[in-house]
């Protein structure tokens, strides 16, 4: 409670220096999935190195190898950040993951202000990465920057790694943390991640999520694009067969139509349908964030495990056809389509990979198609779950519950933060989510912003849970 206290009297005149330094940072368009752009990545690495050094901490810029582009071009990776600060050896050690690489944004997708000018509406902060990921990156530094305001000891020793390629596929971060398994993370004791958002208005511990596997199915034919008046009619046109192929995946209720990929999902216990129903997730308040009239599902606890232990399927767009404004009546010659798969705890990402193999060569097969198709895979990261019983959800719950005065809802996160389950499995450290974002901040979608609110209690929260923690 003191420590609490304590942040009100600081952060309180302190945040309109916040909101600037988040603003400098949504300001830096590092979107990692253009290698074009890393090397504003790399400024903004930079820039977060900068800062944990003026406040004190040790850094190091570790390399994580190189990339090969699709033009046979070779780049190095965004390095990985990881720094501490001076330490004893008799407290214990929390590791502060995080990363400040941003999705794609731009004004014409639909953004009602600039993405990477941090605009203030109605309270709340807009700008990409506000909420994913460089504002509660800024909330754990501005959370160490309250004990020195105040020149109190901070009662654990502290570790951050910070990468740049998260949005990505986190490029070498699983070989860095091996390689320094026996040396960076020697002595930490707790990994805490802030890559999520809340389920509903109430503040949340988050105990699992999603994997993911992209894929890419490609159809091409003809030698070039042609007129669709002279060769209409005439050829197997390769949208056609990319549109049979894409149709083939998922039906209009969600259901996954690949053969076998759903199998290894666990079946579902009464007691695991009780923590769903607990979760104060207001079913019309989410159709309004959404913009929709009725989700697939038409129960709270329906639509929850449809987003979080459920596997989905999604189709994210097609590369090669016409998709500016106008009219262009032609036939393209190659074609990619791209989606990818959620998969849950006990789903084996290459599993699922040959599954959707041999399912979309059956089914092109099965169109009879002098064109070729060829389907590659990317990301491939794993579910992960965490354990409700390690020390850090029993810290969590304590630290929500002084800051909000509640008791913090345990849910679980339906998108894929890679590195999670490679943390566990490596390390074999306890591995927790604590959020800091809304429901309704639309993390990788237009619009995206975090509210001065969840900003400011956010950073207090992890000040406490840093106090909490030592306690436990």
């Amino acid at each position: 409670c003191v420590c609490v206290c304590v942040c009100v009297c600081v952060l309180i005149p302190a945040a309109l220096f916040m909101f600037q330094r988040l603003a400098e940072w949504v300001a830096v368009q590092s979107e990692s999935s253009d290698p074009a752009k890393w090397i504003e990545v790399e400024k903004m690495l930079n820039i977060t190195a900068q800062r944990i050094r003026e406040m004190g901490g040790s850094v190091e810029l570790a390399d994580v190898g190189t990339q090969q582009l699709s033009s046979g071009a070779v780049v190095p990776v965004p390095p990985v950040l990881l720094a501490e600060f001076p330490g004893d050896p008799k407290k214990a050690t929390l590791c502060i993951y995080g990363h400040v690489d941003v999705q794609p944004a731009k004004k014409e997708d639909g953004w009602a202000t600039n993405p990477y000018n941090l605009t203030e509406i109605s309270g709340n902060l807009y700008g990409r990465g506000a909420t994913d990921n460089k504002g509660p990156v800024l909330a754990w530094l501005h959370a160490v920057e309250v004990y020195q305001a105040i020149e109190q000891e901070i009662p654990l020793n502290l570790k951050f790694i910070i990468e740049g390629t998260e949005e990505s596929g986190s490029f070498g971060l699983r070989e860095l943390i091996m390689e320094r398994n026996d040396s960076f993370f020697a002595d930490v004791d707790y990994i805490v991640i802030s890559d999520s958002v809340w389920a509903s208005r109430n503040p949340a511990l988050t105990y699992g999520a999603r994997g993911s596997s992209y894929f890419f199915v490609e159809v091409d034919g003809p030698v070039d694009d042609f007129h669709s008046g002279v060769y209409g009619g005439s050829i197997h046109e390769p949208m056609t067969d990319l549109i049979a192929l894409l149709a083939s995946l998922v039906d209009h209720t969600g259901k996954i139509l690949i053969p076998g990929v759903t199998d290894d999902v666990v079946p579902l216990t009464d007691s695991e349908r009780k923590t769903y129903q607990n979760i104060s997730f207001d079913l019309e308040d989410m159709k309004k964030v959404v913009g929709v009239k009725h989700f697939l599902q038409d129960t709270k606890v329906k639509v929850l495990m449809a987003r979080w232990r459920h596997p989905s399927l999604s189709i994210h767009g097609i590369q090669g056809a016409f998709s500016e404004p106008g009219i262009k009546t032609v036939i393209p010659g190659r074609v990619i389509g791209k989606f990818s798969i959620r998969h849950v705890p006990s789903m084996n990402p290459p599993d699922v990979e040959r599954k959707v193999q041999e399912h979309l060569k059956q089914v092109f097969n099965g169109l009879r198609s002098p064109n070729r198709m060829k389907v590659t895979s990317a990301i491939g990261a794993k579910p992960w779950v965490g354990k409700l019983c390690d020390n850090q959800y029993v810290a969590g719950g304590k630290a929500i519950k002084n800051v909000f005065g509640m008791e913090p809802e345990l849910i679980r996160e339906g998108s894929t933060v890679p590195i999670l389950q490679d943390f566990q499995e490596v390390t074999g450290k306890s591995v927790m989510m604590l959020p800091i974002g809304g429901h309704d901040d639309g993390e990788h979608s237009k619009n995206e912003k975090i509210s001065r609110y969840n900003f400011i209690e956010g950073t207090k929260l992890f000040a406490a849970y840093i106090y909490e923690l030592s306690q436990v």
